[in-house]
């Protein structure tokens, strides 16, 4: 998104009760009349709301919101939390009124987003490695070593930037991928080979760890926050 690295704002309809699955990300979310922060999500997080809502986000990529939020991601982990409560008034204030002032909540919240990304100033690019690192089906301490960090300084940021540790964030980011593949309608004992997995039964016992559900009853989902 043009100011915004690695963001995208979404728009979603949900139908009652839904599953957001993990993806490493926080989003900020428009509901109604006020704004809210998804935390960071360790397993399938269930939402419910009348059937047709709309909901509208700005999704950030991994690592990043914490610096532009400025919220620890550690406290708000599987939690959804009202800026109001993270926020000065003035400053959700401001928020809140970039919404209002478009015709389009999502271009409001896409001014939000450059707001805080020219306030935060330079990005931090270690996030960002990491990341790139772990999606491409390294390990922990590979990812340490081409970052150039002990194992324990790699935890410590992962911390700080995405609320858990590298190991959960693989997970996360093995799930992400393996959800692509299948959805591409690839047979899922090659999709656990492709994504990292020991074998069908591992990624079988993942799945459901991080979600609550089997293989197959995610594909096609949204899992929009």
């Amino acid at each position: 998104m043009r100011g915004v690295p690695g963001a995208l704002v979404w728009r979603r309809r949900v139908s009652g009760a839904a599953l957001v699955l993990p993806d490493g990300c926080m989003d900020l979310l428009w509901l109604g009349e006020r704004l809210v922060v998804a935390g960071p999500d360790t397993r399938g997080y269930r939402v419910a709301a009348p059937a047709g809502a709309a909901v509208r986000g700005i999704r950030f990529a991994p690592g990043t919101a914490p610096a532009l939020l400025g919220a620890p991601p550690g406290e708000l982990l599987d939690s959804r939390v009202a800026l109001s409560e993270l926020w000065p008034a003035d400053r959700v204030r401001r928020a809140v009124g970039l919404v209002a002032a478009e015709g389009d909540p999502l271009r409001g919240l896409a001014e939000i987003g450059r707001w805080l990304t020219a306030d935060a100033g330079p990005v931090d690019p270690v996030p960002e490695r990491i990341v790139r690192s772990l999606r491409g089906g390294a390990s922990v301490a590979a990812t340490a070593d081409a970052a150039g960090l002990g194992a324990r300084r790699l935890h410590r940021l992962s911390l700080a930037a995405f609320g858990y540790g590298p190991k959960t964030l693989a997970r996360v980011l093995r799930l992400q991928r393996v959800l692509a593949l299948a959805d591409r309608g690839i047979p899922f004992a090659e999709c656990a080979f492709r994504a990292g997995y020991a074998d069908q039964p591992h990624l079988a016992r993942e799945v459901r760890a991080l979600t609550g559900r089997p293989l197959r009853e995610l594909l096609g989902q949204d899992s929009g926050a």
